[in-house]
């Protein structure tokens, strides 16, 4: 069974998107909702990471054995001004995503094995992916005019 291998993709992804909110929140401080919402989002996916534990002790977390693909790393620094929010908000949006289709694939396996457990850890916390991504989205919305329009 390879389900360790994506419940261990899966608790590290949350655990580069909590990193990478708390990175955009303290470099976009000056816009006091990206702020205030990224550590907020980052906290849930921290909240993600430990609804996980249980079913990783039984199951077990295992590396990813294809080093040559594409990984997901966090967003370390971010850009300046309003064209770098659009970009380091899209960087969050690939991030998101990867967590959202992560949680759909350990979803197909849960209900194949008919883990209860699992599914509702799934459940409550793919809700919360879910928002994360239409935040982000709505954000990365609201920055387009202002960066791709108005700035240069």
């Amino acid at each position: 069974m390879m389900l360790n291998v994506y419940l261990g993709m899966l608790r590290r992804a949350e655990e580069l998107l909590a990193a990478s909110f708390r990175t955009v929140g303290e470099g976009h401080a000056a816009e006091p909702d990206v702020h205030g919402i990224c550590r907020l989002l980052a906290s849930q996916c921290d909240a993600h990471e430990q609804a996980l534990r249980p079913v990783l002790d039984r199951y077990g977390e295992r590396p990813d054995d294809e080093p040559e693909r594409l990984h997901v790393t966090a967003i370390e620094s971010t850009r300046s001004g309003p064209l770098g929010l659009l970009r380091d908000l899209q960087d969050l949006s690939l991030l998101a995503q990867m967590v959202d289709t992560t949680y759909t694939l350990v979803k197909q396996a849960a209900a194949a094995l008919r883990d209860e457990e699992l599914l509702g850890v799934i459940r409550d916390c793919e809700g919360q992916t879910a928002t994360q991504i239409a935040w982000i989205g709505t954000r990365m919305k609201q920055a387009a005019p202002q960066a791709l329009v108005v700035a240069g």
